[in-house]
């Protein structure tokens, strides 16, 4: 580790203000002060009486908690192919029976696969999320993901310098659409279970990594594409493990309607009688309660999920891009339910996502004030950090970890301040953070990762992307011609 980046001995990070931690609740401190060393924060508050060592001083910034993102994107994000080109399953979002015949393939080798991953965890840093969870698409993967690209990603998280928490996805099934255009499940439970397998192997072999900042998950597919057995036994081994489970809920028609039809209940209620709900279950993309016979499931799905003491991953900006809300989110707050954020699309961007949640909130609660600036920030921050039972992330307090971004509040493009946490919901974006300090470290500086060339990668990153798309045809219903599947929004007149 670069000593300029962790120097020995105190460091002090000065700003316009500090969103700092006391009694159990954030504070804003007016020119405040963090001080941290090796890599805890011993210090937050005006005039450290002490010395020394480095002083980054930023008088235009907001000093906050880094971010803590429970549904990161770490990929090259194919949501972009999904925008206006509907509906999915003539896309190529759902593999065509024809496809599966022929035998699913690999859209990426293991160099790309492993480079996506360090692009993407280098995108999260950029946007000041410093614990990531992340998440990446299987539409384009021969079936799951693998050890292998997931030691990648805990190897560039170590040279990153940031607190990642890691897992390969694994799936019993996914879904199909025949020539006639009908949408089913085509299920593998042994594969879904080898899954399982080579999950847990991962676990064993890499929690704790980087100084304890390479942690593990579980995180199986969307629910509809388990079988009870593989949830079950999912279930059992988050708990010999000790780990946090993730796994996507109430996300779509599809997959509420389709869990209804085979067990008769809400998704939540199949959790709870399979026994894997508990206080580290984070559940992504839950955004409504469904009906059952007339009746609404909302009062006793909230009541399992209070009692499991669950997390809800609000992810809301590729939930709005899907025509989709978290119905309730203050109401839900009130009674108790925990929900933490998730970026989970392009741009991997915080602060957009805490926008795009408070104006949905407002408008699903018909009320000018609820959510508050206040709330969208909690979740994002130390809301997020209980989910992964982590009292040590997403606060700037005495005995914290020493995670923490500077937000610029200094350029003309950020519009007129009262308060700095309203006018970060209003006018800022994931590009005015400019410094991150993971674990002491510093991970960025004045926008630059050290060891990370921007241009290059996401020159990269784009001619990947092109590959991906020209490979599209082959698991696309009816195969049809790119130009086809992916039409511009205009008639396009090429350059001769």
């Amino acid at each position: 580790m670069n000593s300029d980046r962790q120097p020995s001995g105190r460091s002090l990070v000065s700003g316009r203000w500090v969103v700092g931690h006391r009694e159990g609740r954030p504070v804003l401190i007016e020119r405040g002060e963090v001080v941290f060393e090796n890599g805890e924060i011993v210090f937050v508050g005006h005039a450290f009486p002490g010395e020394v060592v480095r002083r980054i001083e930023r008088p235009d910034a907001l000093i906050a908690p880094g971010f803590i993102d429970l549904d990161a994107v770490c990929d090259l994000d194919t949501a972009v192919l999904s925008l206006d080109n509907t509906p999915s399953w003539r896309k190529g979002r759902v593999w065509p029976t024809s496809y599966i015949a022929r035998g699913p393939s690999e859209m990426y080798s293991a160099d790309e696969l492993a480079f996506q991953k360090r692009y993407g965890l280098a995108q999260l840093l950029r946007n000041g999320i410093t614990t990531a969870l992340p998440i990446a698409s299987l539409f384009y993967r021969q079936w799951g993901e693998t050890y292998e690209e997931f030691a990648a990603a805990a190897e560039a998280a170590d040279e990153l310098g940031m607190r990642v928490y890691l897992g390969p996805a694994y799936r019993s099934g996914h879904t199909q659409v025949d020539e006639s255009g009908a949408v089913s499940l085509f299920m593998d439970e042994a594969r879904g279970l080898a899954g399982l397998d080579e999950a847990i192997r991962f676990c064993r072999d890499m929690e704790g990594r980087a100084g304890g900042r390479v942690r593990t998950m579980l995180a199986p597919d969307r629910i509809e594409s388990c079988t009870p057995e593989l949830l079950r036994r999912t279930g059992a081994a988050a708990r010999d493990l000790d780990v946090p489970l993730r796994l996507h809920c109430h996300q779509s028609r599809f997959e509420v309607e389709t869990v209804m039809a085979r067990h008769g209940v809400s998704p939540t209620a199949w959790l709870t009688s399979l026994g894997l709900l508990g206080p580290h279950v984070l559940l992504p993309h839950f955004t409504d309660f469904p009906t059952i016979d007339g009746v609404s499931t909302r009062e006793a799905d909230l009541a399992a999920l209070l009692a499991a003491d669950a997390t809800v991953v609000h992810c809301p900006v590729v939930m709005a891009r899907n025509g989709a809300a978290l119905d309730g989110f203050s109401a839900l707050r009130e009674r108790g339910l925990r929900i933490g954020l998730g970026t989970d699309t392009w741009p991997p961007d915080m602060i957009l996502n805490m926008q795009v949640g408070l104006m949905l909130g407002r408008v699903m609660a018909r009320s000018v004030c609820r959510p508050s600036s206040a709330e969208m920030f909690d979740a994002a921050t130390w809301v997020g950090a209980d989910a992964l039972g982590r009292p040590d992330l997403g606060r700037l307090m005495p005995g914290a970890r020493a995670d923490l971004i500077a937000i610029d509040f200094g350029h003309d493009g950020i519009g007129q301040v009262i308060d700095p946490i309203q006018t970060l919901m209003q006018s800022s974006a994931g590009r005015d953070v400019t410094d991150v300090i993971v674990e002491g470290r510093v991970a960025m500086e004045h926008r630059v990762i050290p060891g990370f060339d921007a241009a290059a990668a996401h020159a990269r990153a784009q001619k990947q992307f092109d590959g991906l798309i020209a490979r599209y045809p082959e698991r696309t219903f009816g195969h049809p011609p790119v130009a086809e599947i992916f039409q511009p929004s205009y008639p396009l007149e090429r350059a001769p």
